[in-house]
């Protein structure tokens, strides 16, 4: 906070767990020693050691082979229009800067990409019992990425139908195995994270993220006339390669830095 000034609550929040590690120790206790962790071992290691332990360092800085974008924004979850019930109204597109040619040129190296989406809910706490999910929460918001091969079109479809799924308690059978916890596992409670593992060149054409809401009691409760109230989120979505000699900060750092040239 003495560092960044301008960050809000619920991006020191973020920073905090995006920078997390877990500790030997942890890996141990919850993930197999022999063959390959499933996303319910990971579920359980989250449950019990959270993320890990944070790191001050990352949580500062980026560097050449490791950074990271903070992304500060509020929608509004829901709206109403008269005589009507609330419905599902805001989502946010997110274009992500990343170095394309760079990535390319490193190929199938692996690659990481970790995701936090931080917000805080309004609780209701005078809802005994909760006997349906929504009850609490004011309301959850969702990430998800772009897949390879998927159009912009056909993204923002699957984001319209996962919204949908969220309203009706379904769950989605889509999920994307390359994540570590996975889009079923990962939306519990008002800080999501999640890491995605694959290669340079498939990350590459993974450069949009969606936020999206989520059904909660600003909705389902409309004699408190929530439904209208907008929602803070922090958004961190970082890249790791192993060491190597591109420059993956420097590339982003010169993308961004390029004055864009508007005709009128």
């Amino acid at each position: 906070m003495t560092a960044y000034p301008e960050l809000w609550p619920e991006t020191i929040r973020a920073l905090m767990v995006h920078s997390a590690q877990w500790t030997t120790t942890m890996r141990q206790m919850f993930l197999p020693t022999k063959g390959q962790s499933t996303k319910g071992n990971y579920v359980r290691l989250v449950r019990h050691c959270g993320f890990g332990v944070p790191n001050l360092d990352d949580a500062l800085w980026s560097v050449a082979n490791s950074l990271s974008m903070v992304i500060q924004e509020s929608l509004h979850p829901f709206t109403r229009e008269k005589g009507k019930d609330p419905t599902l109204r805001d989502m946010h597109l997110h274009r992500l800067p990343w170095p394309l040619a760079e990535l390319e040129a490193l190929g199938e190296t692996p690659v990481e990409m970790r995701v936090t989406l931080s917000y805080f809910i309004e609780p209701n706490p005078s809802e005994r019992g909760f006997r349906s999910r929504y009850r609490y929460e004011s309301h959850g918001l969702r990430f998800d990425v772009k897949r390879p091969h998927e159009s912009g079109d056909a993204f923002r479809a699957r984001i319209n139908a996962a919204a949908r799924d969220e309203e009706t308690g379904t769950q989605s059978s889509g999920d994307d195995p390359a994540w570590l916890i996975g889009t079923n596992n990962r939306h519990k409670g008002s800080l999501h994270s999640d890491i995605w593992m694959g290669s340079a060149a498939d990350l590459a054409s993974r450069g949009t993220l969606a936020v999206f809401p989520n059904i909660g009691w600003w909705k389902t409760r409309t004699r408190h006339e929530r439904y209208n109230m907008a929602a803070r989120y922090a958004l961190i979505v970082s890249i790791r390669a192993p060491k190597t000699e591109v420059n993956l900060y420097n590339a982003v750092v010169t993308k961004i830095e390029t004055p864009v040239t508007v005709v009128v």
